[in-house]
């Protein structure tokens, strides 16, 4: 079993995996209660497209997606806060960045580009320097939602009360959108553009069914989401199966056991 981490790009997956998952796994919470979870998945599209001109133009594929992507994940916000007409829009963008990234590698590189690694990721693609950036960042994100964990319950549960006491809700907001901006782009490379959403939502949504209070919910997901990491990241080593697929069928594998759970809990409690 240990025998895995005696590879060296395995050990780099498995720690940048570890940070990505936890931090995404703490900034779902407050976004699928806000219903801004769809802002991960518009963010993933982007980030695909963004890494596409990276890739062709030879530039760095981290230093390049991050602006771009943070700049799109204040803009997504500002459409989702909008109403129903921000869905449209969100919809238009994830799939016009993920048709103008297929295009721009095709055009440039030829029909038969293999871009299975940019929608799906890899291990491999996790070099030294990303590492070093990816642990980087994703330390100042854990920080970063940890210092400001206050303010995030607040703006979570009662953006009116938060604005009363003089907390203004679009500052904090837009701070847990660029978060998540830089902690889609760290994982992406590893889990795919198609993929890195899911590790936002799954171990959010499967908290909220078992949890009560708001810290037991970030715990409960931030616990989860290691867990799935790490079992996706063995499994997919011994069956040879993409990280990515994996890790995102064991968190739905959890959020149905847990949903059964739940419901069998709630029906005891009724006779």
């Amino acid at each position: 079993m240990l025998e895995i981490f005696s590879y060296p790009f395995i050990i780099r997956a498995c720690i940048v995996g570890l940070l990505v998952s936890l931090s995404s796994a703490l900034l779902g919470v407050p976004l699928v209660l806000r219903r801004h979870s769809m802002i991960g998945d518009g963010l993933s599209h982007v980030g695909f497209g963004a890494l596409s001109v990276a890739s062709v133009l030879s530039l760095s594929p981290m230093y390049f997606t991050i602006p771009v992507v943070a700049l799109f994940s204040v803009l997504l916000l500002r459409m989702e806060d909008r109403g129903s007409f921000s869905d449209g829009m969100t919809a238009i963008i994830s799939s016009s960045s993920l048709a103008f990234g297929t295009f721009i590698v095709s055009f440039v590189r030829g029909t038969n580009s293999d871009i299975s690694n940019f929608l799906f990721g890899s291990v491999l693609a996790i070099g030294k320097s990303d590492a070093y950036l990816a642990i980087v960042l994703s330390i100042l994100v854990l920080m970063s939602f940890v210092l400001l964990f206050p303010r995030i319950f607040s703006i979570t549960f009662d953006p009116e009360f938060s604005k009363s006491v003089g907390l203004d809700y679009s500052v904090y907001m837009t701070i847990l959108a660029l978060l998540t901006s830089v902690t889609i782009v760290l994982g992406m490379r590893m889990m795919g553009s198609l993929l890195i959403s899911a590790v936002l939502v799954f171990p959010a949504l499967t908290a909220i069914q078992v949890a009560k209070s708001f810290l037991r919910m970030t715990i409960t997901s931030g616990v989860l989401s290691l867990v799935s990491f790490t079992s996706g990241l063995c499994l997919s080593f011994y069956f040879g199966t993409p990280v990515g697929a994996t890790v995102v069928l064991f968190d739905l594998g959890l959020f149905i056991i847990f949903h059964l759970m739940a419901k069998f809990l709630r029906l005891s409690k009724v006779h």
